[in-house]
This record gives structure tokens, C-alpha cells and sequence, in this order.
């Protein structure tokens, strides 16, 4: 009898662990309307499509900044680093926000890049806006862009 407590002990520890690592394989995964949010931004930038991107982007991104200054940062990066090569998965984020500038359903995905020119870290936030996910922000990180 003295060992039930025990056992019981071990099998609720044992269910935790398990919920636990589910919770850790889940941060990990990007939905597909996320994904293919990404990968369409990565086609346009690649085929220089810069109004698109402005105008599909969230509100969030027109606040920040006018069609001519992103224009001009994504012709820079053009510019610097060329086209992407590869692009893998490092990290992806999800957010709930009830505050802030990122108030609401957010993602926040970072890649490994390679690109023509050198290497980088990608860098897209996308938040939800009226059931669709829009690009918030983009950001490279990359020693080739000095």
C-alpha cells in the first residue's frame, strides 16, 4: 500500500514530461498559411516585385514605412547580398499580444540565409489581420551588408 503514492507520483510526472515535449514540438511548427506567406515575400523579393509586397503587407508595415523607402531598402538588400540560395528554419515564434505594436495573433520566424553575396539571418513577422496572415516586418542581419 505504501507504494501507490509512489507510483501514482511516477505516472503523473511521467504524463507531464509527455505533454510537456508535445508543447515543445508544436512551438516548432509553422502553419501553412504562415509558410506560404514567406515563401510568396521570398518569390517577390527575388523577382523584384517591391509594390506587391507593400501592398499585401499589414498595416503595421504601411504605418512604419512608405512604398518608396521599402522599395529602396529591398533594392539595398538586392543590391548587397543578391538572391537567396538556401534558406532553413532556425527558429519560429508564436505570439498572442494584448498589447503593443504587435497587438494580436503574431509569428515570428528566423532563418539561417544564404545568399549570392554572403550569409545572413532572415527575420519575417507576420501578424494576423481580418483571417489572413500579412507580413509585419523583415529584417537581415548579415556582415555582408556593411
Amino acid at each position: 500500500m505504501s507504494r501507490s503514492p509512489l507510483i501514482l507520483l511516477i505516472i503523473l510526472l511521467s504524463v507531464l514530461s509527455v505533454a510537456a515535449c508535445r508543447q515543445d514540438a508544436n512551438r516548432g511548427r509553422v502553419p501553412g498559411g504562415v509558410q506560404e506567406v514567406v515563401t510568396t515575400v521570398g518569390d517577390d523579393i527575388a523577382q523584384e516585385r517591391y509594390e506587391k509586397i507593400y501592398n499585401e503587407a499589414s498595416e503595421l508595415w504601411k504605418r512604419d514605412v512608405t512604398l518608396e523607402r521599402s522599395t529602396e531598402v529591398f533594392k539595398t538588400l538586392q543590391t548587397k547580398l543578391g538572391k537567396v540560395s538556401s534558406r532553413s528554419l532556425n527558429s519560429a515564434t508564436e505570439q498572442q499580444n494584448s498589447g503593443g505594436p504587435l497587438k494580436g495573433h503574431v509569428f515570428i520566424l528566423t532563418y539561417e540565409t544564404s545568399f549570392e553575396r554572403g550569409d545572413g539571418m532572415e527575420n519575417f513577422t507576420l501578424i494576423e489581420e481580418n483571417g489572413r496572415w500579412a507580413l509585419a516586418r523583415y529584417f537581415v542581419n548579415s556582415t555582408a551588408l556593411k
